[in-house]
């Protein structure tokens, strides 16, 4: 590895982690006194019904960290400027819903068709960048080949609109718990940082810059939280995630680090569908850490379990790249 590369990467994970130290507890007073509270499901864990009115949209806090420091190790890098650009752009998305739900007390937001419409426009806009301002091409590493690329040839673009938007949704689904989304995306952010770093390209100072804002809204975040990402992080965190993995050429990665986002996104699908056809839930609550608080797991211990499994899974990513 590239001796300065790593050094970039830890002054990129600590400025990062500062500034989210410096500016959560300037934030979180700031959205208490905007009123910017949680919404609480009733028909959720009544364990959560205490956490109504904890302050949200700390994705604010998130990005404004990952922005701030992105600007010191930029240095015109069109790859971490798109990261960047899709990052802030699913935020703003994700800020647009929770403006709705929050300020104008509008409980469900943008509605599906506004969320998706947003979503693939984003995503169609990053396909465009790929083609005219990458060098990238159409080819993606398959897991367990010893890096053997296969060719999409055309069919990456819609392959690509439909990885970005179905990655965005299903981090969005993974934030339910205190500290779930932020640290499984953390532990999802090293893993695609060590590659990074491994390859010697210019991403790992914006992925280190994003783990560092996650340890620093952990801080917060962490149960019992003091502050929630809402739509506005997680959906950022989302545009985050995939875009890396796409620049990289490791989409098919996401399969394999990110099994709790593909267990959470599947769980809402099969309870749905099962629903729809048969009038029976498989779950008793969706997505599936709800399901398993209804089985007797103390949040804490979901949140545990599921950062066990992604840590192995990142363990088992390296051996298939």
């Amino acid at each position: 590895m590239d001796i300065l590369l790593i050094k970039t990467a830890i002054y990129a994970t600590l400025i990062a982690f500062l500034i989210a130290l410096v500016l959560s507890p300037i934030i979180i007073p700031f959205l208490r006194r905007l009123k910017f509270g949680q919404y609480q499901r009733v028909d959720g864990p009544q364990s959560h019904l205490q956490k109504e009115g904890t302050p949200t949209m700390g994705g604010i806090m998130i990005l404004s960290s990952i922005f701030i420091t992105s600007l010191f190790f930029v240095n015109g890098n069109s790859n971490v400027i798109a990261v960047l650009l899709v990052t802030l752009a699913f935020g703003f998305i994700g800020f647009l819903d929770d403006f709705i739900k929050v300020v104008l007390k509008r409980s469900r937001g943008l509605n599906a068709k506004q969320k998706i419409v947003l979503q693939v426009l984003v995503a169609v806009i990053f396909a465009y960048y790929f083609i005219y301002y990458t060098n990238i091409g159409t080819k993606i590493i398959i897991p367990f080949t010893n890096r053997a690329e296969w060719d999409l040839g055309l069919w990456f673009y819609p392959f690509l609109v439909f990885v970005v938007v179905g990655t965005v949704n299903a981090v969005n689904l993974t934030d339910g718990l205190d500290g779930l989304a932020s640290g499984v995306t953390a532990l999802v952010a090293t893993f695609f940082a060590t590659i990074s770093l491994g390859v010697a390209t210019e991403l790992s100072p914006i992925i280190c810059a994003t783990i560092g804002s996650l340890l620093g809204f952990l801080l917060y975040n962490a149960h019992p939280a003091r502050m929630f990402m809402g739509d506005t992080g997680s959906l950022a965190l989302g545009g985050f995630v995939v875009s890396i993995a796409l620049l990289l050429k490791m989409p098919l990665f996401l399969i394999i680090v990110g099994i709790i986002y593909i267990a959470e996104v599947l769980s809402v699908i099969i309870q749905v569908a099962s629903f729809k056809l048969t009038k029976k839930r498989v779950f008793k609550m969706a997505p599936i850490h709800h399901h398993f608080e209804l089985m007797g797991w103390k949040e804490t211990k979901v949140v545990a379990v599921f950062f066990i499994i992604t840590a192995i899974a990142c363990l088992i990513g390296f051996l298939a790249f």
